[in-house]
């Protein structure tokens, strides 16, 4: 028997009836405007906000305990963050503690504050000055007074120093034209390391006048990054530690030729200093040096000529490098400054590489912390994006990618990742990463990045070049719900076997050049790309080569690739119609190419009409789905803004669109079973910005269970309530 049960508001009286359900009115493939409206943001029916402890600090400084990161008391502690950048860290006092609580909303317990120094907007420098050697009183002020707003709900701040800092004639700086950023070049050339200090000296050692603290001895910090995306290292593989001179470069410009001159002396001191003479004289043979014994570093295309013994040397010479400027860093930073908080150096961002020896260099500090996107874009004058779902490709997903960098014995967070907007199967990234990242039991995850939020215009809907701005993405601010849940009540098991692979120094370096298209994201011959998503994983540093080391697993085939515990699934890749199943007792999703897969968890059952699509289900009052009193429901296909438009290869941008922003809402029906006894059952639809709809979604119940009819009222998520015997 089919019944289906609507509220009667009045009274609250449960009324049941064989009404007919209505036909979906949401078309498979449908484009419906389904942009937030933020003056009704404080009345969503999904308040994340009483997962975080508040104030921020409450329970002492954050620190770092074996590999986890945990308040003075003991009690661990997990991330759960998003980045703001650049102007949108600044903003003006009358709107801060509307974004603070928009954030806590979300169940963020921590804002990443990057691009502090950037020269696009509001920035931390005085942009009156022909220098950037003084913070802009105004703007710090701001800072501080949003980073108040956060502490009084529970949210952490993660103060980044050297990430956009593009230097001035004030400055001192050699070739300051042509530096543009300086990656690589801020490691080695003293004015530019001193001027890092100065800053690190100016920011950390203000008083924030809304908290009384220093940021130095601010529990509401939970992490000082040192640079952003940098390593010298990485800049070698990439060929640009050969000197250019850009007159106008861009973030990933080769360093100066000046800079490159200043490099290749301090490389042939360092030759001298470091080789016993047979060694220094092979290689100044083999390099052709001169009678002044300066030998010429090695250019990418010179590796695989060069021998074993020079290109080490250089290596081990760059590595050095890096290791001095973090040890210089840390001195700085725990000894000078007194800062309790964990330390960063930077982020492994690069899985085309082998940057072992860059995290070597890092394990002097705190944490490991990794940058990785589904598909970046690629920029210039179009915007190209490959375009293809993650679910298909699970041996080079976010997961795997992210699976690289974790050492054993330090805390691993994840300080920028996304699909970019607009991907047209980016419902599938936050859901599927979230619950993986549980899996291997990893520390944080700061999501990039918020962007305008509220301030947003609403007629440029996901405003142009916002690739990776969510706050006004309906599909990713229903699903980071969804995960927040998850992740806040770690609802995902930690695997219950970790495999581990083992490095000396020498080996790491000799791993910068292996095959990158072939060895990638491990470079480690006989891992299989498909251990990260059955078991954790994580690297460790070693004096010697392990001897009689257990074979590492088996590669899994792509049809089925199973969590080893149980309650992870990555099926039918082999077919090019994945789906990852969850299946906890809190948590359930079904996402990827759900249609017509024959796939099901415990709890969740999908008939749907969207090819595509991402559906989460999740206790909203803690207690497992066969008792919850209320649930949410996350039903999410693609976002895009109106009038967007691809190319004929439907990976090129035509046109970028406008507001309002528009979704492809899910239709069908999604059948809810075996979760105990239910007397009634509710179902309201909620608008983008999470306030519930005048209208509710059929529920019918039959002898399988409880089914809810999607697609009219279009959503992205709904609030279950039910009501039991």
């Amino acid at each position: 028997m089919r019944w289906i049960v609507s509220w009667v508001a009045f009274g609250g009286l449960w009324i049941v009836g064989g009404v007919a359900a209505a036909p979906s009115r949401a078309a498979e493939g449908s484009l419906i405007p389904f942009p937030i409206d933020w003056a009704r943001a404080a009345d969503s029916a999904v308040d994340l906000a009483r997962l975080l402890e508040a104030p921020a600090g409450k329970n002492g400084f954050l620190q770092v305990q074996g590999e986890h990161l945990v308040w003075t008391n003991g009690v661990r502690f997990r991330i759960w963050g998003a980045n703001l950048c650049g102007p949108d860290c600044f903003p003006d006092k009358e709107v801060a503690p509307l974004i603070a609580a928009d954030l806590a909303r979300l169940g963020f317990n921590a804002v990443r504050f990057h691009h502090l120094d950037s020269d696009w907007g509001r920035s931390i420098f005085d942009a009156a000055r022909d220098d950037t050697r003084q913070l802009s009183a105004e703007n710090l002020d701001r800072l501080d007074f949003f980073i108040a707003e956060l502490k009084q709900r529970g949210i952490y701040a993660n103060l980044n120093l050297n990430v956009l800092r593009r230097y001035k004639a004030g400055d001192g700086v050699r070739d300051w034209k042509l530096l543009g950023i300086g990656k690589s070049a801020t490691y080695f050339n003293p004015r530019l390391i001193e001027l890092q200090h100065e800053y690190a000296r100016q920011l950390l050692t203000h008083k924030n006048a809304y908290t009384g603290n220093e940021y130095r001895r601010e529990p509401a910090v939970a992490a000082v990054e040192m640079v952003n995306e940098n390593s010298v290292l990485e800049g070698w593989i990439g060929g640009r530690l050969a000197g250019r001179d850009d007159p106008a470069p861009d973030v990933w410009s080769p360093i100066p030729v000046s800079y490159a001159e200043e490099l290749t002396d301090l490389y042939s001191r360092w030759l001298a200093t470091n080789l016993p003479p047979d060694r220094l004289e092979s290689i100044r043979k083999e390099a052709s040096a001169g009678p002044d014994g300066r030998v010429a570093r090695l250019q990418p295309d010179q590796f695989a000529a060069a021998s074993r013994e020079r290109f080490l040397a250089e290596a081990r010479f760059y590595a050095e490098v890096e290791s001095q400027f973090f040890a210089g860093m840390k001195k700085l930073l725990r000894e000078d400054l007194g800062v309790v908080v964990p330390v960063v150096g930077t982020a492994d961002h690069n899985d085309g590489y082998a940057a072992y020896a860059h995290l070597q260099a890092q394990r002097m500090l705190d944490l490991v912390d990794g940058h990785g996107y589904w598909e970046h874009p690629r920029l210039g004058a179009e915007t190209w994006i490959r375009n293809t779902p993650m679910v298909n490709d699970p041996l080079d997903s976010t997961v795997v990618q992210f699976a690289r960098s974790p050492i054993s014995g330090m805390p691993f967070t994840i300080s920028e990742v996304n699909h970019p907007f607009p991907h047209e199967y980016a419902a599938e990234g936050f859901p599927i990463l979230t619950a993986y990242a549980l899996l291997h039991d990893w520390d944080g995850i700061y999501w990039f990045t918020w962007g305008k939020g509220r301030t947003g215009d609403p007629k440029a809907g996901i405003p142009s070049h916002g690739w990776f701005d969510f706050s006004n993405d309906p599909v990713k601010l229903a699903q980071l719900a969804a995960s927040a849940l998850m992740w806040h009540r770690h609802d995902i098991e930690p695997a219950k076997q970790r495999i581990t692979r083992s490095y000396t120094l020498e080996q790491a370096l000799d791993a910068l050049r292996m095959d990158r298209a072939k060895e990638r994201p491990f470079f480690t011959p006989g891992f299989a790309r498909s251990t990260p998503l059955e078991h954790a994983t994580r690297f460790e540093f070693a004096d010697a080569a392990p001897t009689n080391r257990p074979a590492f697993p088996a590669g899994a085939g792509l049809e089925k690739i199973e969590s080893d515990t149980g309650q992870l699934g990555w099926h039918r890749a082999d077919r090019k119609q994945g789906v990852v199943a969850i299946d906890t007792p809190r948590s359930q999703g079904l996402i990827g190419f759900v249609k017509d897969s024959g796939l099901a968890v415990r709890h969740l059952v999908a008939s749907v009409q969207n090819p595509f699509c991402s559906l989460v289900l999740s206790s909203l009052d803690g207690r497992p789905l066969a008792e919850a009193g209320q649930c949410l429901l996350v039903v999410t296909a693609k976002a895009t803004n109106t009038g967007l438009a691809w190319k004929e290869d439907r990976q090129t941008l035509a046109q970028w669109g406008q507001g309002p922003v528009a979704i492809e809402p899910v239709a069908g029906a999604v059948l809810l079973r075996d979760i105990g006894p239910v007397k009634a059952m509710r179902v309201r639809p909620l608008h983008a910005g999470g306030h519930p709809m005048g209208a509710e979604l059929p529920v019918e119940k039959d002898d399988a269970g409880w089914r809810v009819r999607l697609g009219d009222p279009p959503t992205t998520w709904c609030l279950i309530e039910i009501q039991r015997p």
